[in-house]
Order: structure tokens, then sequence, then C-alpha cells
């Protein structure tokens, strides 16, 4: 691996780490017993994640484009945006990055982890889980929202800018902004994982950190929040060609 590589793959690393910390950590301040932040409600936790997103693409933009998600990154190879020889060193980068993210969170949460008797809740701080299990309308959910988080990504290289979130770190806040509304709007059936690396990373985290009572690891859906965002950023790889390509 060359030094360029290894430079973007780090930030791809840090990026997606800064995002899990934050984001799986308001989900742990809502979720976990005598939290301060306990029932703080989905509109706090869609504003953090939101802020989450932006403060890892502000970082890590200028230097690998903060994908911070293996569906953006397939999704911009596929549109031909991309160089595919990055796709494998970003996705690990990515994942390790999730993974991470998760860690910490757990080591700062460890007292509230203990205190908290649910282990369903213990796991909702690492992953996504359905409101109603249904796994086909579970699937069009994860496309749809990846879909759009995708296809907002690609229009930004339009007029000019690069599609490596187009305008630097100030794609940082548009970016925010897509992330708040689709987790106020579309985040109510799956709660938005849109990203294999926030979902499946965690999720990995949690099977193996010695978390007391932490129950299972719900691998029957794992599937889901890593198929519809693929899926969903491919299908608007094709969309963006067909239009502007």
């Amino acid at each position: 691996m060359n030094d360029v590589v290894f430079t973007k793959s780090l930030f791809e690393f840090i990026g997606t780490a800064i995002l899990v910390l934050f984001g799986d950590g308001v989900v742990a301040s809502n979720l976990l017993k005598k939290s301060k932040g306990e029932n703080g409600g989905w509109v706090v936790v869609t504003i953090a994640w939101g802020l989450a997103v932006m403060l890892g693409v502000f970082i890590s933009g200028p230097y690998s484009g903060a994908h911070l998600n293996p569906a953006v990154t397939l999704g911009l190879a596929a549109a031909g945006t991309f160089s595919w020889s990055l796709v494998v060193p970003y996705i690990v980068a990515q994942m390790l990055g999730g993974f991470m993210g998760a860690v910490l969170v757990y080591l700062y949460y460890k007292d509230h982890y203990d205190a908290t008797d649910d282990p369903a809740a213990k796991l909702a701080t690492f992953c996504t889980a359905p409101a109603i299990r249904n796994y086909g309308r579970n699937l069009f959910s994860e496309i749809v929202g990846t879909f759009m988080l995708v296809f907002v990504i690609l229009a930004l290289s339009i007029d000019g800018n690069t599609s490596e979130v187009g305008m630097g770190a100030l794609g940082a806040f548009p970016v925010a902004m897509l992330i708040i509304a689709l987790g106020m709007s579309l985040g109510g059936t799956t709660g938005y994982a849109i990203n294999p690396a926030r979902d499946l990373a965690p999720r990995i985290a949690h099977a193996i950190l010695p978390i007391k009572g932490k129950g299972f690891n719900d691998w029957e859906y794992s599937w889901v929040p890593v198929a519809g965002p693929i899926i969903g950023g491919f299908i608007a790889a094709a969309l963006y060609c067909l239009i502007y390509c």
C-alpha cells in the first residue's frame, strides 16, 4: 500500500470511528440506565447522528473524500467517479473504524451498560433493528434511504465539484442536513442504518465485547442493513449515470 492510499484509508478509518462514536454514543445516552440523556427521544438521536456524520466528513473530507460508508464507496465507483482500486482499502478502513467507534462507546458507557438490564436496549446502542420485522419491507426501507444518500452525494459532484463529497470540508453541512432529514422522515421503520460499516462492524463489536447480560446479536436481521445499503447505492449510481453520464 503506497503512502497516498494509506493516508486516504487512515482518514476513512478516523472519520468512520468518529461517526460511530458520536452516533452510537447518542443512542447509548438515550437508552442506557442512569444516563443523563436517558429517554431523550428520536429527534435528539437524528440530530446527533447528522452532526456525527458532519464531524466525520469535516475531518476526513479533505484527505479521503469522506465516504465513511461502503455503500457510498461502491456507489461512487459504480458511477465512475471513484477508482475501483481504492474500494477494498476504503471498505476495510471503514469497517475497522466502525468497530473502533463502537468499542469506544462501550468503554465510555461501561457503568451504564452494567446498570441496564434490557439486552435489546444494549444491542440497539450498537446496531439497528426494525420497528416491525418484515424483511422485505425492511430491505426496501434501507434501499430507499441509501439511494437518497448516495444520489444526493453524487449530485454534489455536478458543476465543478468533485464526487468525493464535493466542496471539500464544506460538503459536510449538506450531508449532515441530509442525514437528519432521512432520519426524521424515513428512519421510523428500521432506524436507518444506510451504512454497513455503521451497522455490521458495531454488531461484531457487540458480539465480542464482554457486555454484562448482552443477550443476542440478532444475526438473523444483520444482512438487511448490509444488503439494503449496497443495493441502494448501486441503484443511485445507475440513475446518476443514466441522467448525467
